[in-house]
């Protein structure tokens, strides 16, 4: 699989496991299922694997770190996340987590970006992994936290970058705006962008994506399928998009893409796939599994052979503006190698 090493940041492959469904996102995911998805997206020449505290409590970062340990640490990049920090809640402990993930509500997260908090949270993380460092460190959702984020948040993790406790920091969320405020104020190598570089959102491209090339910061899209309704070959009556019920609207367009996507021979999460890479700015996909199938499933869409037609026509029919990313002017790109 091939690779793209930002201006900043170390070398990431094309495609990333996404590890929040290894924290029983939504449903209970087995240990065996688990460790299958992250062997099966090793064989298929996954490199980059990304997890967070948030994501069942801790259990992602347990499982991933699991299923690497046999692997050479040398080999792979993870990234994990700040800024939820995971308190002991034993009397809580009975009920079931109520941040999306099937695992008892054993801890409780407190927002936290003070440097403080920050060290503490990687420090767990790193315990949790069974790893001595991690790669990438992302601040996790920011939203209403601009103030402390932007400041003793973004400093401590520049302070761990200069000692060479990480190699990248960054900041992951599911909105473009403040991702292109951390771009544009403060020493990031590397932005996370859940959802708002897709086919059916391009917001990202009006400020975000140009800027980050611009200032060399590597930019990772997530959540390319809006969560369900660009996931599957024809948008089922009932998809999601953002993990809430289709409007008529979306899904109808989403209905369009794919009747695009048929007569070219792609479906439409092959081209879901596909349109985030075609911006220079992007240096990975980070695709969810929670088994060996799934990963399978998202290596074979990472490789197939999307025409360059797919997009005129795309672009054509108003379905994406300027058929898609397109590339802007003269500046630097990542490297890109097998």
């Amino acid at each position: 699989m091939r690779s793209r090493t930002p201006a900043r940041g170390p070398r990431l492959t094309k495609l990333g496991l996404g590890a929040a469904q290894l924290g029983n996102l939504g449903r209970e995911v087995s240990d065996q299922d688990a460790q299958g998805a992250v062997d099966a997206a090793w064989d298929s020449g996954v490199r980059y694997f990304d997890t967070a505290p948030h994501y069942g409590l801790g259990l992602s970062e347990r499982r991933l770190g699991a299923a690497l340990a046999r692997r050479p640490r040398a080999e792979f990049t993870v990234s994990t996340k700040v800024g939820r920090l995971l308190v002991p809640s034993p009397g809580t402990a009975h009920r079931q987590d109520d941040g999306g993930f099937a695992v008892p509500a054993a801890f409780r997260r407190d927002w936290d970006f003070s440097r403080d908090g920050v060290l503490r949270s990687l420090e767990g993380s790193l315990t949790r992994l069974g790893l001595d460092h991690v790669d990438v460190v992302y601040l996790h959702d920011p939203d209403d936290h601009w103030e402390q984020a932007s400041t003793t948040g973004v400093d401590a993790l520049v302070e761990l970058r200069d000692q060479g406790v990480v190699k990248a920091v960054g900041a992951g969320m599911n909105q473009a705006a403040m991702l292109a405020e951390f771009v544009r104020r403060t020493d990031v190598d590397l932005v996370m962008v859940a959802g708002r570089h897709t086919l059916l959102d391009q917001s990202a491209r009006r400020e975000l994506l140009p800027l980050a090339l611009e200032r060399g910061v590597g930019v990772v899209a997530a959540a390319v399928y809006n969560s369900g309704l660009l996931a599957a070959d024809r948008p089922p009556a009932d998809a999601t998009y953002d993990y809430l019920p289709a409007s008529r609207e979306l899904t109808a367009r989403a209905a369009a893409l794919a009747d695009v996507c048929e007569r070219h021979g792609v479906t439409l999460p092959e081209a879901a796939v596909a349109h985030p890479l075609r911006h220079p700015a992007v240096v990975s996909v980070v695709l969810g599994a929670r088994d060996a199938r799934q990963s399978r499933t998202n290596a074979e869409r990472l490789a197939a052979d999307v025409p360059e037609a797919l997009w005129t026509e795309l672009a054509d029919l108003g379905l994406l503006p300027d058929g898609g990313p397109g590339t802007p002017p003269a500046a630097p790109t990542p490297r890109e190698r097998s």
